[in-house]
């Protein structure tokens, strides 16, 4: 039997839910004729982009290299129905706030005269057939929720030959005219082979934007991916709460690990939005070629810092990829998995210590001597944790506990040195203010905030920037255009849509030993002014307490149309509102 709380609960629930699906969602002008949906159509603009110029593109995109021209397209105002369509759309990769939006926005601008297909878990659902025809009634009631859960997603690459045969056998048994691909820079690299390998077939490829890291953008064309937003904000209530918590118990230091292992976008953002009193950015330490040694002193400076001036708390905000943004820790991982390989063996035969000296003795001395300051907690992943194929899982080191370590024992050592001296030159403490340094104890906790922000409902700007990335996607499948990204940009003046041909992002990488043609992930850049004002401000947010506790994410009054403040300084926005008509 249900109690009277678990149904007021679920009343609360579903009248939350049922307001969101009742909340306008605006419109560009692009599809609206005479207050009616209807689809765009497209036009070549005088915009150019430069391909990759190596032998590996051209065997690889012969067809849509003659076809796209690599000329950006701009969506106008058509108003031309398009009937008798069979479009299907999948989720690839990890959920991001407003996937559910992009589909309503697709089924919704193809109408009653054309049938779109979900496809069930992700591309592993497209090569098993498993399709089912969505209703307009089924998307009414999807819209403005988080989740991927109406079609489910997984992270399969569709890679092989015979893998690149059943999704022709699921094409030709559904007689689809398009594909539509939600995914990050790895499932649009993927959209762009698949696009050339279908393009005899009648049947285009779509894709569209999506990752809450934020590290898919491309310049003029999309400031920022979808969910991006919402999660970031997600974050930014929580780190808001520990920050409130560490000045109201004034005992703890928080080490708090953002997602985002290649990019260090949500930290940045997470950062702009509540001025933590340390936030490390990866690109940064990459370009300075930093020590773990030297990241180690600084956190470790500012926190003796602020327990002189009897501060004896705060927050630090760390990227989950920072460890492989390390130079000296990159060369370290990538000595221990050939000696791991090369040895495994012998290592296998060795008994417990013994593994950890032989491996000594096969590594450089700079990595060796790198491999002993690590606490055996590290040490015990980095040598006896590993995948399949004899790789580290880098993304399972646990960056904060590894710091919290080695900073505890940092400030240790520095309290008993003579004659201490800070190398931020603007930390100072006066001979009292040593002394109440001298005697400050340390303690930590620590926090990863990821799967918390990938599934909410997707804040007002999530929700209106997917729904019209899904009547731009949808626009282009009707139109039988393909290989091209759905981008929307000029995001406080109304939207600028357009269509990004997907081999002009594409750049040769090593992956795997191999050159690969792959679209190129965005990283933080030291002359973006996003970074520049965190840059700016982050000596004062160590020395005071002027943090910043947002809040959850507003979805009705005047707070409710903001931006990432990194979009807004990154593309010099005069409002931080978003204007999408």
């Amino acid at each position: 039997m249900i109690s009277i709380e678990e149904k007021t609960m679920t009343a609360y629930a579903k009248s939350f839910e049922q307001e969101l699906n009742l909340r306008p969602v605006p419109t560009c002008s692009v599809f609206l004729s005479d207050g009616s949906l209807k689809p765009a159509s497209f036009q070549e603009t005088p915009i150019q982009l430069s391909a990759s110029k190596s032998d590996l593109f051209d065997k690889s995109f012969p067809k849509l290299s003659i076809r796209s021209k690599n000329v950006v397209l701009e969506a106008v105002p058509s108003f031309v129905e398009s009937t008798n369509k069979r479009i299907a759309v999948l989720f690839s990769g990890g959920p991001a706030p407003g996937g559910h939006n992009i589909v309503a926005g697709i089924r919704r601008i193809c109408g009653e005269l054309n049938t779109v297909f979900g496809i069930k878990s992700g591309p592993k659902g497209l090569m098993a057939k498993d399709l089912f025809e969505i209703s307009l009634s089924e998307v009414d009631e999807i819209l403005n929720t988080g989740g991927f859960d109406f079609l489910g997603s997984d992270r399969t690459k569709i890679k092989s030959d015979s893998q690149y045969k059943r999704v022709k056998d699921c094409v030709k048994e559904f007689n689809l005219d398009a594909i539509i691909v939600i995914g990050g820079d790895d499932s649009n690299t993927n959209v762009a082979f698949m696009a050339e390998f279908l393009a005899d077939e009648g049947c285009s490829v779509i894709g569209v934007p999506k990752t809450i890291d934020g590290d898919l953008q491309i310049d003029n064309y999309l400031p920022i991916s979808f969910g991006f937003d919402t999660a970031t904000k997600v974050y930014s209530e929580l780190v808001g709460n520990i920050l409130k918590d560490s000045a109201s118990s004034q005992k703890y230091w928080h080490f708090v690990k953002m997602m985002g292992r290649s990019a260090s976008h949500v930290a940045l953002e997470v950062a702009l939005k509540t001025h933590p009193h340390i936030a490390l950015i990866s690109e940064e330490i990459a370009e300075k070629e930093m020590s773990l040694d030297q990241i180690v002193s600084q956190i470790a400076e500012s926190i003796l810092y602020r327990a002189g001036k009897g501060k004896n708390f705060g927050v630090v905000v760390i990227p989950e990829g920072l460890i492989e943004f390390i130079p000296e820790f990159r060369a370290l991982i990538d000595e221990l998995n050939s000696v791991l390989g090369k040895y495994k063996v012998e290592i296998a035969a060795l008994p417990g210590k013994s593994r950890e000296s032989f491996v000594q003795t096969k590594l450089r001395v700079s990595s060796s001597q790198l491999l002993k300051t690590l606490p055996e907690a590290i040490k015990n992943k980095l040598l006896y944790e590993r995948d399949s194929h004899g790789n580290l899982q880098v993304s399972q080191i646990p960056t904060e506990e590894l710091l919290v370590s080695m900073v505890a024992k940092k400030i240790s050592e520095s309290k008993s040195a003579d004659g201490f001296e800070f190398e931020e030159k603007q930390f100072t403490l006066n001979e009292n203010e040593l002394k109440t340094m001298q005697s400050f104890k340390f303690a930590s906790i620590h926090h990863f905030f990821g799967y918390e922000g990938r599934c909410g409902a997707p804040s007002p700007f999530d929700a209106a920037f997917t729904y019209n990335l899904g009547l731009l996607a949808g626009s282009l499948a009707l139109s039988d255009k393909t290989g091209y990204m759905a981008a929307i940009s000029n995001l406080t003046d109304g939207g600028y849509l357009t269509a990004i041909p997907l081999i002009s992002l594409l750049s040769e990488e090593m992956r795997d030993g191999e050159p690969r043609l792959v679209i190129e992930k965005a990283l933080v850049k030291m002359e973006s002014p996003a970074f520049k004002s965190f840059k700016d401000n982050r000596i004062s947010w160590a020395k005071q307490d002027g943090f910043i506790s947002p809040g959850p994410i507003q979805f009705w009054g005047p707070l409710s149309k903001t931006l990432p403040e990194l979009v807004v300084l990154n593309e010099d926005y005069k409002t931080s509102s978003f204007s999408l008509k």
